[in-house]
């Protein structure tokens, strides 16, 4: 079985992040990188199942040329090869869902997994939209995933609880918090992934007009949150929930 899975090369969330003077975008000296968290998951689900069912797993970044180091990463925790289709342009989710489409004609996977949102835009739309364009059938928000005889059993996140749903492969699951425990790459790990096969492609090579359908205006912080007050007891705390935040 052939998994594809892919990664983004995101902002520490972690880290505080400084919007430009002219608000076109983020401050980017001295800001550190990592793998989307969502992605990890998805990474380790498919290398689990390359564990159970045999086979090889393929993870793909869309980014600069640093975005190397996150394929690395995917290797080093297990991923036998990787392709990166290198580009520094701001793409939207059509665009990396059209460049994605591109590589899953020429890979032939037979499930691809993906994390369900990237923690930096957190659009929430690049699986979708992949499923719409390759006319695959998707479970999105996976917290747990089983596959047998061509089909993906998939257990999801929705409001108020979970739903399963049974997909037909070739087809696309978007990965949420609680399917797996991501594993820390080993030393032997690392040292592997640097013998690893890495692709670089561009979008030009594939074909793809990555000009964005959505055109971002502007970046503006959020408001700061006020100063909390304390209150002298429960009662008090109850009135004021009441009376003045009027949400009880």
């Amino acid at each position: 079985m052939k998994i594809l899975t892919t990664v983004k090369r995101v902002t520490d969330p972690d880290m505080k992040v400084r919007i430009q003077p002219d608000q076109s975008g983020i401050v980017t000296e001295g800001v550190e990188y990592k793998m989307n968290s969502f992605d990890e998951y998805g990474v380790e689900e498919a290398i689990t199942l390359k564990e159970a069912h045999g086979g090889e797993v393929v993870v793909v970044s869309i980014g600069p040329g640093a975005a190397t180091k996150e394929l690395r990463t995917a290797m080093a925790m297990g991923a036998d090869r990787a392709i990166l289709v290198e580009t520094d342009a701001d793409l939207d989710s059509d665009a990396v869902a059209r460049v994605l489409a591109e590589v899953v004609g020429r890979e032939e996977p037979d499930v691809i997994i993906m994390g369900k949102q990237a923690v930096d835009s957190d659009r929430s739309q690049t699986p979708q939209i992949l499923g719409s364009y390759l006319n695959w059938p998707q479970a999105t928000f996976a917290y747990k995933v089983e596959i047998e005889d061509g089909w993906a059993v998939v257990g999801r996140e929705v409001d108020g609880g979970t739903a399963t749903k049974r997909i037909k492969l070739p087809g696309i699951i978007s990965a949420d918090l609680r399917l797996n425990e991501p594993r820390y790459a080993s030393l032997p790990g690392i040292m592997k992934a640097k013998r690893k096969p890495l692709e670089t492609l561009t979008p030009d090579d594939l074909g793809v007009d990555i000009a964005p359908k959505v055109k971002v205006l502007n970046y503006e912080a959020p408001e700061e949150r006020g100063a909390g007050e304390m209150v002298d007891d429960v009662d008090d705390l109850i009135n004021r929930l009441k009376d003045e935040a009027r949400v009880i």
